[in-house]
């Protein structure tokens, strides 16, 4: 079966660099995978992504190294074994508040008899390999999303669940939940110091621990604190950051011009 290199990344130590996929288009999800991320994920909870968007987008990024990924909308399992049947290596999945929570994740994501996951990977065997059933539970990851006072006060509970592989902070969601304003980077002390926690709590698990990030300056700062997933702002973000850096530059050249020849 085809190796999960965020599996690798993590077991020599490392940290993995996700971008995020919210247009629901192909080319742009290529174009992404061409540019040397660790992993991409595809955004079928806030993003405009569907699950017909989400197939040829997966097949894109299998053009290049990249991992595929994919947020599903929430903790149900048709969803969950169809993006894991599509291909995906990894699912993040939101609002994962108890330990029951934690264990229907690893149930729906693993074959028996460490799950229920239903068989049926019909895309998974072209993308994994003709060995992929036999691989698959030791192969992909699943992310239960850590974003309410819930988890917080539950946190042990989920971290010690078998086969638990990692945890995925929504620094918005968890603001909001603890009466903080929703932001990516610059947190409240209050957020800040409930990360700081999911942090240290998820390392004496053994469970690896990752963020979103709405920067690259904030997400190096988290891999120094210990974090090994951090995402990157998204596709729609960078490429409006990419046209009004262009827009802004042209604008105040054009400006320039216009004062220097007197009209």
């Amino acid at each position: 079966m085809r190796p999960n290199r965020l599996r690798e990344i993590w077991a020599q130590g490392g940290a993995a660099v996700n971008g995020w996929l919210a247009i629901p288009n192909s080319f742009s999800a290529e174009t992404m995978a061409h540019q040397g991320w660790d992993s991409l994920t595809i955004d079928l909870q806030h993003g405009v992504v569907d699950y017909q968007a989400m197939v040829p987008m997966l097949q894109a990024v299998s053009t290049t190294p990249t991992v595929p990924v994919v947020r599903v909308p929430w903790l149900e399992p048709g969803i969950l074994m169809k993006a894991l049947d599509a291909g995906a290596y990894g699912v993040i999945c939101p609002m994962v508040n108890t330990r029951a929570d934690a264990e229907k994740l690893v149930a729906y994501t693993h074959y028996a008899p460490r799950g229920t996951r239903s068989f049926g990977p019909v895309r998974a065997l072209l993308y994994g390999g003709a060995d992929y059933p036999q691989h698959a539970n030791d192969t992909i990851v699943a992310f239960a999303m850590i974003e309410t006072a819930q988890a917080l006060d539950n946190l042990d509970d989920i971290l010690a669940t078998p086969g638990l592989d990692a945890v995925y902070i929504g620094p918005s969601d968890l603001s909001l939940a603890l009466g903080c304003k929703p932001t990516f980077d610059d947190l409240d002390p209050k957020a800040a110091e409930a990360v700081q926690h999911i942090l240290a709590r998820a390392k004496a698990h053994g469970v690896v621990a990752g963020i979103h990030n709405g920067t690259p300056e904030a997400a190096l700062r988290r891999i120094a604190m210990g974090f090994q997933f951090v995402t990157v702002s998204s596709d729609a973000r960078l490429m409006a950051a990419g046209a009004q850096q262009v827009v802004t530059t042209m604008r105040g050249g054009m400006k320039t011009s216009k004062t220097a020849s007197g009209y």
